[in-house]
């Protein structure tokens, strides 16, 4: 065969490496289209004149196209037939990623588990991804469900592992030059609120909606180069639970993000993923709202110029966030869509 019908569950070998095509140089033309299918505000990342005050030789990608980028490599060869994307642990974003730089992945197959139905198995797969020069510039764990080919083939290596649930901030930290605080303009970045300013516990929601269309949300998973088929071929669609195509999980992720500017405008940069939960499915025409809660504040140590904030961001569709839905005992409100667990810097 000289095309790729993608890996089935018994495809995977615990402790397989592989190294994912093609590599991806990232440009102006990224970000420009990111930000009109998203509409970040973050300041640091908008602005090369805001960015060089503080000490960047540039406005970096957002760090999130750069995890889209990154993400979008390793779909052909690890859930080009999956049906849910469903978690993510142990994230780090290791340095800041221009215009111009390209990236490349390679993953690392460290769990699988059959399901009960012997129909599918999830597959825990550590991606890394690395500049030109071969330096890390974002590493992660998802794990995802995938089809078996055959319902009876025997799997002889099953493998959860263990991950960690906080990674340490203190480490992600090195990935920011130092700051010149005194030059960060709180008036031009949009909120006056810095790390003392928010407290343990703290919710806010952070009001606006986004209303996703077919179209975008298309274009989007296109841009990452994400080749998933259930993102994609609404013939093939029509014969799975839903009927119809899912938006991207990490679409739901961009759009999250982008909405807790309101509340959170200077927390510029995202350290780490904790962990991630993609609850329930988004279709096209529905409404996406977020809102965020503070669970740890963290110094870190020789950072005179940032502080930590660790954030659980909730989406939720169709359903405005001033009553912050989250879990209902077991399970959660019928509105949630995803539960992100996140480390964001923020100046002092």
């Amino acid at each position: 065969m000289k095309t790729n019908p993608g890996r089935f569950f018994e495809d995977f070998r615990l402790g397989e490496t592989i190294r994912h095509a093609t590599p991806r140089t990232v440009t102006t033309g990224d970000v420009a289209l990111y930000t009109a299918l998203y509409g970040p505000r973050f300041a640091v990342q908008s602005s090369d004149a805001f960015a060089k005050a503080l000490g960047y030789p540039a406005s970096p990608l957002d760090d999130l196209l750069t995890f889209h980028v990154v993400f979008g490599k390793t779909v052909p060869d690890v859930s080009l037939n999956a049906l849910a994307n469903l978690g993510y642990a142990e994230g780090g974003f290791h340095r800041p990623v221009y215009p111009g730089e390209t990236l490349s992945t390679v993953s690392e197959v460290i769990g699988l588990k059959e399901s009960s139905n012997r129909q599918t198995g999830v597959v825990y797969v550590r991606s890394t991804g690395s500049d030109s020069s071969g330096r890390t510039v974002l590493s992660y764990c998802r794990w995802v469900l995938v089809r078996k080919r055959d319902p009876e083939a025997t799997i002889t290596e099953e493998h959860v592992p263990v991950l960690a649930k906080v990674v340490d901030p203190a480490d992600l930290a090195k990935a920011l030059p130092p700051l010149d605080s005194s030059a960060y303009d709180t008036a031009l970045a949009g909120s006056p609120h810095l790390f003392a300013d928010y407290a343990v516990g703290e919710k806010i929601d952070h009001v606006d909606g986004m209303t996703v269309e077919e179209a975008e949300h298309q274009i989007a998973t296109r841009l990452f180069q994400n080749t998933a088929k259930v993102h994609f071929d609404a013939v093939a669609t029509k014969e799975t639970k839903f009927g119809k195509r899912l938006i991207y999980g990490g679409h739901v992720i961009s759009l999250a993000r982008a909405l807790s500017f309101n509340g959170l405008a200077n927390a510029f940069a995202i350290g780490g993923i904790n962990a991630g939960r993609h609850v329930a499915p988004l279709f096209a025409g529905d409404t996406v709202y977020a809102w965020s809660e503070v669970l740890e504040t963290a110094e870190l140590p020789g950072r005179s110029d940032i502080g930590a904030l660790r954030l659980r961001t909730i989406a939720a569709k169709n359903q405005p966030c001033g009553n912050h839905p989250g879990r209902q005992g077991d399970g959660y409100d019928p509105s949630v869509i995803l539960d992100l667990d996140y480390w964001a810097f923020i100046p002092r």
